[in-house]
């Protein structure tokens, strides 16, 4: 039986002043409810509750659960992306490319919020697949892109379309990134993680120049 989100508040406790309740508090409490229950079990009252805030409150930020549940993961993607820059390794950019983008793989596969979407409200994954780009997307593509465009610069990625290659890679990193129980269910994480910098590595290397180009 599915758990019910409740709020840490004993009974009675006035509720927060509405002013003095941020974001990142509503975020956290949505974050929680999500956790416990999933998106489709989550409701504004309960985020409401949680934060300690009247749902009217939460209504004026946010219309709908979907909509806190795309902020949140927005936030949560970002907070990601700046990881895997900073844990980038030393070396021209395509290297630094293929370090950061595996280490950030390895952390959207770790992601609790991430993965409970997946294992509760998969389905809401799909429009995103097969329908359109999220921002999540976009924002995981512009990183790519930043690095290409640097790469191409450096000589160390093969030059091409940044735009061409940065949504390639997007839909080669993702597959690794949705489907990572299956995928993990008999290989080992560390094994496919290798791959995947092999992958990433001899896309972007530049091609040998010819001998009689030379």
């Amino acid at each position: 039986m599915t758990s019910q989100c409740h709020s840490s508040l004993p009974s009675g406790s006035a509720r927060s002043a509405p002013n003095r309740v941020g974001e990142a508090e509503l975020l956290r409490a949505a974050r929680e409810c999500v956790l416990a229950n999933g998106v489709r079990r989550t409701t504004l009252t309960e985020i409401a509750r949680r934060a300690g805030v009247s749902r009217m409150t939460l209504y004026r930020r946010f219309p709908d659960v979907g909509s806190v549940v795309t902020a949140l993961m927005t936030v949560e993607f970002g907070e990601i992306l700046d990881l895997a820059r900073a844990a980038e390794r030393a070396g021209n950019v395509r290297q630094r490319l293929v370090s950061a983008t595996v280490h950030g793989v390895r952390l959207l596969q770790a992601a609790p919020l991430l993965q409970r979407v997946v294992e509760a409200d998969a389905e809401l994954l799909l429009p995103y697949l097969v329908q359109r780009l999220g921002s999540t997307q976009r924002a995981a593509e512009g990183f790519l892109r930043e690095y290409l465009v640097a790469g191409h610069a450096d000589g160390s990625i093969r030059v091409g379309d940044p735009a061409v290659q940065a949504r390639s890679l997007l839909l080669l990193v993702q597959s690794f990134v949705v489907t990572a129980g299956p995928a993990t269910s008999d290989i080992d994480p560390d094994d496919l993680a290798a791959e995947l910098t092999r992958l990433l590595d001899g896309a972007l290397r530049p091609s040998p120049t010819p001998p009689e180009l030379r």
